[in-house]
Formats: structure tokens, C-alpha cells, sequence
């Protein structure tokens, strides 16, 4: 894996970890942590799903289906992020949480049809887990 890679997609993993544990630590205003979290989860859920958009514009030798349920895929990420932030905090966590879950499963299936590079799944998984259980995690946040 490329260090910029690595420094980039873990680094990104600090907003999750700091914010939940702000969200477990800071009674009074873990409310305000747990909203934050919730919006870096939004956002993140939504980049992770336009991996996918642009795998499907630059791998050549995929298939003109597979093609297209990767352009599908790519926009449903930011569609639960966008419902997410419309729910109460613990249905919003565990609907992001869900997300990087069904997203991984896509990685998975998208790895056995592309020239992806070997770190990239069980990178891929690492970050996924993270950010899932950052997300259900401030969902035993007490709101202050």
C-alpha cells in the first residue's frame, strides 16, 4: 500500500474514534459530539460510494452490466448518508453502520471483477469496521 494511502485512510479514521469517544466522555455535550460524528459519517459513506462510480468510468475490461451496477451502486451510499441525517441519532448510527457494511460486501464482490491492488479489501475492511463501530458506539452516548 502507497504510505499516502495509508496515512490518508487511517488518518481518516481519527474523526471517528475522537468523536465518539467525546460523544461517551463528555455527557453534557455528547449530543453535540454525537451529531458531528454522524455528519463525518455522512460524508465518508457518501466519498466511499463514488469509489465505485469511478472504478466503473476506468477498469476497461469490466462488463457493460457490471458497469452499470457499479454507476448504480456508487449514488445509494450518499442516498442512506442523506437519510441518516434525517433520522434520530441511534436509527441514524446504526443506518450509517449499515452502510459501510453493505459497502464492504460491494468492495467484495467489485474486487473479484477488477485489478484492484491486494490491500486494497483488507484495507478497505479495517476501515469499514472502525467507522461502523465509532457510529453504533455514540449510540450509547447519553444525550446532554
Amino acid at each position: 500500500m502507497p504510505r499516502i494511502v495509508a496515512w490518508l485512510a487511517y488518518g481518516g479514521l481519527l474523526p471517528f474514534v475522537c468523536l465518539m469517544s467525546a460523544s461517551l466522555l463528555d455527557a453534557p455535550r455528547s449530543g453535540v459530539w454525537q451529531q458531528l460524528l454522524l455528519n463525518y459519517g455522512a460524508v465518508i459513506l457518501s466519498f466511499v460510494g463514488a469509489l465505485h462510480w469511478g472504478i466503473a468510468m476506468s477498469a476497461p475490461d469490466m462488463s457493460e452490466r457490471k458497469r452499470t451496477v457499479c454507476f448504480a451502486w456508487s449514488v445509494i451510499p450518499a442516498l442512506l448518508a442523506w437519510l441518516a441525517l434525517l433520522l434520530d441519532p441511534i436509527a441514524a448510527s446504526a443506518l450509517l453502520a449499515a452502510g459501510f457494511a453493505a459497502h464492504f460486501m460491494q468492495d467484495w464482490r467489485l474486487m473479484r471483477h477488477t485489478g484492484l491492488p491486494q490491500w486494497y479489501l483488507p484495507m478497505r475492511l479495517q476501515l469499514s469496521v472502525v467507522a461502523a463501530l465509532s457510529l453504533i458506539g455514540t449510540s450509547f452516548a447519553s444525550r446532554g
